[in-house]
């Protein structure tokens, strides 16, 4: 009986606790009430997260905020890097507990003081060419590639589970520049993005970019027009090898 009940325990820690956060997520419930009237939408990959929310009807951008997680049993840490809502919190550690029940996501916690429960459901863990944690390191220009140093001041664009965000910031000084996002596919080279919030300009909302990519010596070459209309040719690179430190 107690082998039997042994073994129970440890399949439901499993399912509990060995539940991979990656893809996107989306917030249903915070602190118990229905989140009706605003969209935030929450990507997990490469041990690094980013949201972006907006209302819903206007369009109107939020916040947004996002960097490291990590999570061991149901010990869940996010250390930002950006967070609009609270720029304060740039650079701290927050601790959570965090819980897996009908397949959905349960964080709880206490922030200055305040206690805080989010449930959020799984959009999507689909995967592709370009789902990764990247950031950028170089443009090109009449021919000529401009390599970026990494920095405390970053551009990162995180994919997965079908959803995109881009954030510009800087992590020294909390300075935030701008973000967006939506859903994209990626398939035979054709990079596609609809724009589902955008901080600069809410009209941007429900535009369809068209891009072609490549990913060379695992870097992702990415060309075409940009939301403005004029042509690009980025590279970007996995953020675990241009800004972790080296081990």
């Amino acid at each position: 009986m107690n082998s039997l009940f042994l073994t129970l325990c440890i399949l439901l820690s499993f399912s509990v606790f060995g539940q991979d956060l990656e893809g996107a997520w989306k917030l249903t419930h915070q602190n118990g009430n229905a989140v009706k009237d605003r969209e935030f939408i929450k990507i997990y990959q490469d041990g690094y997260f980013a949201y972006g929310a907006k209302e819903l009807g206007s369009n109107k951008f939020l916040h947004t905020g996002g960097g490291e997680f990590s999570l061991e049993g149901n010990r869940y840490t996010e250390s930002p890097d950006f967070y609009t809502a609270d720029p304060e919190q740039v650079g701290t550690t927050q601790r959570y507990t965090l819980d897996f029940t009908d397949g959905k996501m349960v964080i709880s916690g206490e922030i200055k003081g305040e206690e805080k429960i989010e449930i959020w459901e799984r959009i999507s863990s689909a995967k592709d060419d370009l789902t990764r944690n990247w950031v950028i390191t170089g443009r090109k220009r009449d021919d000529k590639i401009s390599e970026m140093t990494p920095g405390a001041r970053r551009t990162v664009k995180i994919l997965s589970g079908g959803r995109f965000q881009w954030i510009a910031f800087n992590s020294e000084t909390k300075e935030f520049s701008g973000t967006g996002g939506g859903t994209y596919e990626a398939k035979d080279g054709k990079y596609t993005e609809n724009i589902t919030f955008f901080s600069r300009d809410d009209s941007r909302v429900g535009a369809k970019l068209e891009f072609e990519y490549e990913v060379i010596d695992g870097k992702w070459h990415h060309s075409g027009m940009s939301s403005t209309g004029n042509p690009i040719y980025e590279i970007w690179s996995p953020y675990e090898e241009a800004y972790k430190p080296k081990k």
